[in-house]
C-alpha cells in the first residue's frame, strides 16, 4: 500500500464575495482519495446572498435549509477529520475567510484549522521525490519548472473549474497526484551523464599544483 502524506485538499463555495456572505458547501479529498461533501445550511443570522453568485454555483437557499447540515456539525466533522492534515486550498485567502467563518460560528476557534496554497505543496511535492530519488540539488530548478508548467497546461485544457466544492477539490488532489507522476517519471529518465554532470558542478574545483 502507498504511503500517503498527510495532505487534504480543501474547497468552499460561498453565498457572495461580500464582505458578509458565508459560506454554503465545503469538500476535501485527502491524498489517497478519501473524500467528503457537505452542503452547509446556513447560521440564522448569515443573510447575505447575491444572486449572481447562485448562477454561478447553482445552489439555491431553499435548497441549503432542506438538506444542509448545521454550521456546527459540519465544522466539528471537518476537525474531527482534518485537524492532523496539512490543508491546502487554490485560493486561500478566500477560503480562509469561509472556513473562519464557519469555525467562528460553531464557536471552534478560528484557527482551529489553517489552510495553505496549493501552490507550496506542489512545489514541496517535486523537492520531495527528487530527494528521494536522491537526484543531484543542481538539477531542481529546472526539473520543477518543466514539471509544475506540464502539470498546468493538462489542467488548464480541461478548462474552468466547476465551482462546485467536491468536483474543484477533486481536481486539485488529481493535479497533485499529476505532479508526483511526472516527477517520478521525468526523473526515473535521466541519465548517468545528467547525473555525473550535476555532480561534477557541485564539487570544489582541486587547486592546481
Amino acid at each position: 500500500m502507498p504511503d500517503w502524506p498527510k495532505i487534504a485538499f480543501l474547497d468552499f463555495e460561498a453565498s457572495s464575495l461580500g464582505k458578509h456572505g458565508y459560506p454554503i458547501e465545503v469538500a476535501w479529498v485527502l491524498s489517497n482519495g478519501e473524500e467528503e461533501s457537505h452542503l452547509i445550511r446556513p447560521d440564522p443570522t448569515w443573510i447575505d446572498w447575491d444572486p449572481k453568485a447562485q448562477t454561478i454555483h447553482g445552489i439555491s437557499r431553499d435548497r441549503l435549509h432542506a438538506e444542509g447540515t448545521p454550521v456546527a456539525d459540519v465544522a466539528r466533522r471537518m476537525k474531527d477529520v482534518l485537524t492532523d492534515y496539512a490543508l491546502y486550498a487554490t485560493a486561500p485567502s478566500w477560503d480562509g475567510k469561509w472556513l473562519s467563518r464557519l469555525l467562528r460560528a460553531a464557536g471552534l476557534p478560528r484557527h482551529a484549522l489553517r489552510l495553505q496554497d496549493t501552490e507550496e505543496v506542489h512545489r514541496q511535492t517535486v523537492h520531495e521525490v527528487l530527494l528521494g530519488m536522491s537526484i543531484p540539488t543542481d538539477l531542481y530548478d529546472g526539473l520543477m519548472k518543466k514539471v509544475l508548467s506540464q502539470a498546468q497546461k493538462k489542467d488548464n485544457d480541461l478548462g474552468p473549474a466547476e465551482h462546485r466544492a467536491l468536483a474543484d477539490a477533486r481536481r486539485e488532489q488529481r493535479l497533485w497526484l499529476d505532479i508526483r507522476r511526472r516527477t517520478q517519471e521525468i526523473a526515473g529518465r535521466l541519465d548517468d551523464v545528467d547525473i555525473h554532470s550535476a555532480k561534477a558542478d557541485q564539487e570544489p574545483s582541486q587547486p592546481s599544483s
